[in-house]
């Protein structure tokens, strides 16, 4: 039996075989994938969201999650902040030689444990080996299909003046984690990944407050990068409250000793909800009874004025102007 991942497990043989039989099928069984046709055959008679996503993160394995769980969680979300409801995933795996198969196996297992919790199912994959170098251990590339069962969806350019700008929790954990882990680092309170599917907290707002207008995920340039967004595609601005901004003690910790703004740490199980100021009580109550948004915040509202800014009062009284992400603060978090 070997025990890590060969050139030979990539050449479409036996050895093949055996790798999606004993790891991929085991773990990730359904009548679709099992079936293990070229294609899978999906029944979704409402129109589709899609949404494609590659994940890269070292180390692998971290507090509060994994690549395997995170690859779920990130495509779920992708595709929920659209209002749908994701159903379907594919996943290819890109494996560098030498990989433990060990490791490949707890990855697949914790994607299988993630992928269940959220109701949806793996149906397509492929696998790739490449030489040692070639990659960093593992990649994995997905693609997330979800219905759509409202006309009012949800749009990056929907945010009007008036709206109040909605967190379901604190920032910055999942970049400072995956930072504490990759230089070895720690602090007096502890960091964890905030990685989490959000779409059961997306569909009872979709259904209750029936008026989000903008619902987005600050992965990757954490809040700054994505209110930035927004603000461009609405052409309006967004002035927010840094005495409002929800940040776990460990991430504050962190950040002053590191010299890091929270609010370009990536996010991995949160969103910025935009509603109409007459919904905002509602979906904050609607997220307090979530263990998702117990700690969800109003942080701010649209503007009239000043379209594409970000403007942030600041906690001692001053404002100053937000951006974009420039240049890589903290590489390689999903």
């Amino acid at each position: 039996m070997h025990t890590h991942i060969l050139l030979d497990h990539g050449s479409g043989g036996l050895a093949s075989q055996r790798l999606i039989q004993d790891i991929f099928v085991r773990h990730l069984d359904n009548a679709h994938l099992s079936s293990l046709n070229d294609a899978a055959c999906l029944d979704i008679s409402s129109p589709v969201a899609m949404s494609t996503d590659t994940f890269t993160v070292t180390p692998l394995f971290f507090p509060g999650g994994d690549i395997g769980s995170l690859a779920v969680h990130g495509t779920v979300n992708d595709v929920a902040m659209i209002g749908a409801v994701p159903r379907y995933m594919s996943c290819g795996f890109i494996l560098e030689e030498g990989l433990e198969l060990e490791v490949l196996e707890r990855i697949v297992a914790s994607m299988a444990q993630a992928a269940d919790r959220a109701g949806v199912q793996v149906v397509t994959g492929d696998t790739k080996v490449v030489p040692k170098g070639a990659v960093d251990q593992v990649f994995i590339n997905t693609t997330g299909l979800g219905e759509i069962r409202t006309k009012n969806l949800p749009q990056g350019d929907r945010a009007r003046p008036g709206d109040v700008v909605l967190v379901n929790g604190t920032l910055g954990d999942h970049g400072l984690t995956i930072l504490a882990q990759r230089e070895g680092l720690r602090f007096q309170t502890p960091v964890q990944s905030d990685s989490a599917a959000v779409h059961h907290l997306v569909q009872r707002l979709m259904q209750e407050i029936k008026e989000v207008h903008v619902l987005r995920d600050p992965t990757r340039g954490g809040l700054a990068t994505t209110v930035t967004e927004i603000a461009e595609q609405s052409k309006v601005c967004i002035e927010l409250d840094e005495s409002s901004i929800p940040v776990s003690p460990g991430v504050q910790e962190g950040c002053s000793f590191l010299g890091l703004d929270p609010l370009f740490l990536a996010n991995e199980g949160k969103m910025i909800c935009i509603v109409p100021e007459d919904k905002a009580e509602q979906a904050l109550h609607i997220m307090h009874e979530d263990e998702l948004g117990v700690r969800a915040r109003a942080i701010g509202r649209v503007a009239d004025g000043n379209p594409g800014r970000v403007v942030l009062n600041t906690a001692i009284g001053g404002t100053r102007l937000v951006h974009m992400l420039e240049g890589e603060q903290l590489p390689r978090i999903c």
